[in-house]
Order: structure tokens, then C-alpha cells, then sequence
């Protein structure tokens, strides 16, 4: 299970005209605490980014599956609602959960989430599924020993 802190980095960006500018862009990290996001995505952006640059935000985003495309260049949050009967009442209840999709498209990323349903015997709707702000995503792995 992972547990996803959204970090946003601030730093000057050479853009394509030639004229730097300073942005500000959110990247996901797997991290145990606040304090551990940080150290994280400061030592994942150091390689790519020449100069100063800062954490200018961290918070806590909740997705309970993440499905990982490499060919995506994308990030879509699919909100899904899980139907489930309640049988005392004998209605439906719905529970929200949300899911991040790497994909190249909408499309793509809705028959990502249809797929991987279809492994589940869990009725479902889709809510809502948008394309994110998330430039990269870095989950956590377990450090290799020689």
C-alpha cells in the first residue's frame, strides 16, 4: 500500500523560446511522513534540475490503487464509486474511492481501470476521471545491497 504525498517544486525553467522562467510543478512521492516526502523529492529532482530550486508544498493525496503505464507520458485520477447493498435497509451505497492511471490518453487510461476491474468481482461506476498536473511519479524502492 502506498501512501502518496503530492510535493511541489519550485525552481527556474529554461523554456523552449530561451526566456527563463520561474514554476512551480507537483510530483508525487511514496513516503512515510511529511519530513521523508521532502527528503525524497529533493533528492529526485537534484539530478534534473541545475540550480536552486524549493519544496514549496507537500499534502497528503489518497488513491487506493495506482496503475503504472511506462508507455503513459500522463497522469489521470479515476474516481470511482464501489456499489455495494446494504442489508439492513436493502439500498445501494456508494463508496468513493479514487486511483491513479499512468496513460497517453483519456481513453487509455479508462481501459486501464476497466481492465484491472475485471479482475475484481466488485460492482462499480465510474465518477469522474481527469487528467492530473503530476509531472513524474516516484514510488518507493527498497534500497539494493551489493
Amino acid at each position: 500500500m502506498h501512501n502518496w504525498f503530492e510535493c511541489k517544486v519550485r525552481y527556474d525553467k529554461m523554456l523552449d523560446t530561451g526566456i527563463q522562467k520561474t514554476v512551480t510543478e507537483p510530483y508525487l512521492v511514496d513516503a512515510l511522513s511529511f519530513t521523508e516526502a521532502e527528503a525524497r523529492i529533493i533528492e529526485e529532482m537534484k539530478p534534473f534540475i541545475s540550480g536552486e530550486f524549493t519544496v514549496s508544498d507537500i499534502k497528503r493525496v489518497k488513491f487506493s490503487e495506482s496503475f503504472f503505464n511506462e508507455t503513459g507520458d500522463r497522469y489521470y485520477k479515476a474516481k470511482l464509486y464501489f456499489i455495494t447493498l446494504d442489508e439492513k435497509s436493502g439500498s445501494e451505497k456508494k463508496t468513493a474511492i479514487n486511483m491513479l492511471v499512468q496513460a497517453s490518453e483519456l481513453k487509455e487510461a479508462v481501459e486501464i481501470v476497466e481492465s484491472e476491474m475485471k479482475k475484481t468481482m466488485i460492482d462499480y461506476s465510474f465518477a469522474a476521471v481527469t487528467e492530473t498536473a503530476i509531472m513524474d511519479v516516484f514510488p518507493y524502492e527498497k534500497p539494493t545491497t551489493e
